[in-house]
């Protein structure tokens, strides 16, 4: 769902960083071979996890949520010389399809891929990070963030997408439409979380970004 015109995104995008001709194939073959492309993040999005990173320049990044990788390349692209990132996803199937663009990347030893439940994994993380990214489930959203919390730096990032999930925010909640009702209490649960301090932007589908006090 776009919250400005197409026409202005595609003006702010244009006017934006160019795309990586590495994200652009990737992009390319998502679309291809995978249900569901529009799940990823893309050339603006892309842009500005790129340019968190590069300002944040993490150590370690936290991904929960890979889908073909498009997002961990862009956040990868701050990464200091010794960091890494791990990322999290349940799809087995795209496993492959991921580490391809990893490897094709200068990042690719810095990755390591995590399949499974993120609940269950994330503990077993012995790292502080400076930057987490969710993109995944939406009933979890809480306890990710929960789970998360503890293991950043002060003053990292954690920066959360899909928070308007195309409007529904806004709209009458039924009561069986359970990521609604999770991303809108995600949302107010963020905004009274004395821990951190969160800005919502109107980005794609909703993007918060919310600073480790």
């Amino acid at each position: 769902m776009h919250f400005i015109s197409p026409e202005l995104e595609n003006y702010a995008t244009a006017h934006s960083e160019n795309e990586p001709e590495l994200l652009a194939n990737l992009d390319i073959e998502t679309h291809q071979k995978v249900l569901q492309p529009r799940m990823l993040s893309g050339h603006f999005q892309g842009r500005l996890l790129s340019m968190l990173s590069k300002l944040i320049r993490p150590v370690n990044i936290l991904e929960i949520g890979t889908f073909t990788g498009y997002a961990t390349l862009c956040l990868a692209e701050g990464l200091q010389e010794n960091g890494s990132i791990d990322t999290i996803d349940i799809k087995e199937e795209l496993i492959d399809f991921q580490r391809k663009y990893f490897d094709l990347s200068q990042y690719g030893t810095q990755i390591t891929q995590h399949l499974g439940s993120a609940i269950d994994i994330i503990p077993t993380l012995n790292k502080t990070y400076d930057l987490v990214f969710i993109d995944a489930d939406k009933p979890n959203y809480i306890n990710y963030f929960n789970l998360v919390i503890e293991k950043m730096t002060k003053g990292g990032v954690i920066v959360s997408d899909n928070v308007l999930w195309s409007g529904k925010v806004l709209e009458e909640i039924k009561p069986t439409d359970k990521s609604t009702i999770a991303i809108d209490q995600y949302n107010k649960y963020l905004q009274q979380d004395p821990r951190v301090e969160t800005i919502l932007l109107p980005i794609r589908d909703g993007l918060t970004v919310s600073r480790v006090k």
